[in-house]
């Protein structure tokens, strides 16, 4: 009877169409005609990263001003797009920041994006949401925006690395670099790519023999903490995360905007189960210290069989 019932399960599963992730890029506020060319040039990588990966791709900042202040318009794209969706939701900062102590602001054309605003406008999303903010003083967004289903990566660990932050030039070059693939999958995660971008930020500073003004963080289990670049080993984390939260990186290493082949086979519906299936199989592993070895097992053996009945019926989609 359970065979039969997952077999269903993922049969309905397979049938669901591929859904279009959707690129939310903001370029800010340059300030400097040198920023801007730069900012220019990281919007482009992630275009085109969004495009190989058939992702939909909106900007926000890169052409002239009109009726609606950038902020505006930020609020009317996000408000417009589904809460409830298969389909992933990147929203990519690119431009300076700032912090005065309490509330941390993201610098638009007009009025500033605060992290409480956007976290407001991001309550109605259950979908999954990867929100990247390149920006200087932007780690107070990790507090106020993380929740389940969410990965946040802000450029700095503190709202006072107020300096002008090199990391978005690096995760722009690394989200679909194949050199980033630590796990060698065929695709660049989101997680690898952090790690990778991460490694460069440390390497510039090195390398100028400067005092790093920037450690990015990443934080994925909920708890509005994040996790440091240095915390991982390979893709995994090292470190625990406090109160019992799973460790940072899990959700984020399901996050690929240009996918392999073989992710490309599987249906939204089972990309989806099978993600779930990993974390829950993941979160059982960290907690195996704490169940009994018999029902440790046993948990683990009905997540296994149904993980394995998934890829079965990948491998036979015509």
């Amino acid at each position: 009877m359970l065979a039969a019932a997952l077999l269903a399960a993922v049969f309905a599963l397979a049938a669901e169409p591929v859904a279009q992730p959707i690129v939310l890029l903001v370029v800010g506020a340059a300030g400097e005609a040198e920023y801007a060319t730069n900012f220019a040039r990281w919007a482009g990588l992630w275009e085109k990263a969004s495009r190989d990966g058939g992702a939909r791709f909106l900007s926000i900042g890169q052409t002239g001003t009109n009726a609606m202040t950038d902020l505006e318009q930020l609020q009317r794209v996000l408000s417009n797009e589904a809460g409830e969706s298969a389909a992933e939701l990147w929203l990519v900062l690119i431009g300076h920041g700032t912090f005065d102590g309490k509330e941390a602001k993201f610098n638009l054309r007009g009025p500033d994006l605060s992290a409480a605003d956007l976290a407001e406008w991001l309550k109605p999303f259950r979908r999954p949401v990867a929100v990247i903010n390149c920006a200087s003083a932007s780690s107070p967004f990790i507090n106020k925006l993380s929740a389940t289903n969410r990965v946040i990566i802000a450029a700095t660990r503190s709202g006072y690395e107020q300096n002008y932050a090199r990391f978005g030039e690096y995760i722009s070059g690394a989200v679909a670099d194949p050199q980033a693939d630590l796990d060698k999958d065929g695709q660049t995660s989101l997680l690898e790519a952090f790690l990778m971008a991460s490694r460069r930020v440390a390497e510039f500073y090195n390398t100028e023999g400067r005092l790093a003004t920037e450690h990015a963080l990443l934080d994925d289990n909920g708890d509005g903490l994040g996790t440091p670049a240095d915390w991982f080993r390979g893709i995994r984390a090292m470190k625990k995360a406090k109160e019992g939260a799973s460790a940072d990186g899990l959700r984020a290493h399901q996050f690929h905007l240009v996918r392999s082949e073989q992710e490309q086979m599987l249906s939204s519906g089972l990309r989806a189960r099978r993600d779930e299936l990993e974390l829950a199989i993941a979160r059982l592993r960290d907690a195996k210290g704490q169940i009994k070895e018999d029902d440790y097992y046993q948990q683990l053996e009905k997540l296994v069989v149904e993980l394995a009945r998934l890829y079965e019926r990948k491998e036979a989609k015509p």
